[in-house]
């Protein structure tokens, strides 16, 4: 394949084979789609409803490879959905379904080998399990990272007991995708309006990039390829103030060995701003080689025409071309 191909790094999927195997590992916590009399589907785990409306390209291929032609997407790199995570669960069911979910995943990826690529979900719940499925779902399944989320029930990303998790994934140089996830804070005072998304998320991912910065985790494993989604949230336009703090409280540099601008400089962004003069900063703020185009594909507060967006940039062909995926091409090692 040519070095013009244009690579989404942040796109999700469920397999049928996943949620039908997910059924028999557990009904209770297994997906259900439920159809709508609009015409739409829901989906429902343990009873609640986790996604309204749930989107038909989440499991069917075929509307998905039609969409990415559509839309100009050589290739997907595929994560799991974050209702799959799973985090809450008994440790021995979460890696259960973390399993099977990446084996499904990894099926997707050899049916379509020039379209797609694979990114495992881990049982961060349990550290040591999780650091075991990250290097089996790369060396054995041939995923190129992981996506997880912006915590663990609670605990950010900064938790010495994900310690295991960041020693294998700086052994193994993964791409790990970091996405919002879990109770988004500040809770009730983001009900109203579809705050919790469009506030919250952005919101979370920041929480996520400042643990992962002022916990020593991107210091201690430089060789950790992190990517905040829905551009890094509000990481890349605050930087100056993150350098401040450390320049003036002691809370600040209580776990770093040099200024938090080292990891700044390691971290890596989607494109999801659905703003041109936004994604035009962030591309300026942190260089081309540092965002990556995404789509969060199939979901609503996505950018599907991903490709086109960034297009439409005034930007070099040089930073255009890095974007579109020659710097994901080089970061997934992708041939």
């Amino acid at each position: 394949m040519g070095s013009s191909l244009t690579i989404d790094i942040h796109a999700h999927i469920l397999p049928e084979d996943a949620i039908r195997r997910l059924g028999k590992e557990s009904p209770r916590v297994a997906p259900k789609l439920v159809a709508q009399p609009d015409g739409s589907t829901i989906m429902e785990i343990a009873g609640k409803v986790v996604q309204r409306p749930m989107p038909r390209q989440s499991w069917d291929l075929d509307l998905r490879l039609a969409d990415m032609d559509r839309y100009g997407v050589d290739v997907q790199a595929v994560s799991p959905t974050v209702q799959t995570f799973f985090y809450g669960e008994e440790p021995a069911l979460g890696a259960a379904c973390a399993a099977l979910q990446n084996d499904e995943i990894a099926a997707v990826v050899a049916r379509h080998p020039g379209r797609f690529l694979g990114l495992a979900t881990l049982p961060l719940q349990d550290p040591p399990r999780a650091a075991a499925e990250l290097e089996r779902a790369m060396r054995k399944l041939g995923l190129r990272g992981a996506e997880i989320g912006s915590n663990v029930n609670g605990a950010n990303l900064d938790d010495p007991a994900l310690e295991p998790v960041w020693a294998a994934a700086n052994a193994l140089r993964a791409f790990i995708l970091v996405h919002p996830h879990g109770e988004i804070l500040p809770g009730d005072r983001l009900k109203s309006y579809y705050m919790r998304n469009f506030v919250g998320l952005p919101f979370e991912t920041t929480m996520a990039g400042a643990a992962l910065i002022f916990g020593g985790v991107i210091e201690r494993h430089p060789d950790i390829v992190f990517c905040l989604c829905h551009g890094g949230g509000f990481v890349p336009y605050q930087a100056g103030r993150f350098v401040h703090a450390f320049n003036v409280r002691a809370e600040a540099s209580a776990r770093l060995r040099e200024s938090p601008e080292t990891s700044l400089a390691r971290l890596h962004y989607d494109s999801i701003v659905h703003s041109a003069p936004a994604l035009e900063f962030l591309i300026a703020a942190v260089g081309p080689q540092r965002v990556l185009l995404g789509s969060d594909y199939p979901f609503d507060m996505g950018e599907l025409d991903c490709v086109a967006r960034v297009g439409a940039l005034g930007i070099s062909p040089a930073c255009r071309a890095a974007v579109l995926g020659g710097r994901a091409k080089e970061l997934l090692r992708h041939a």
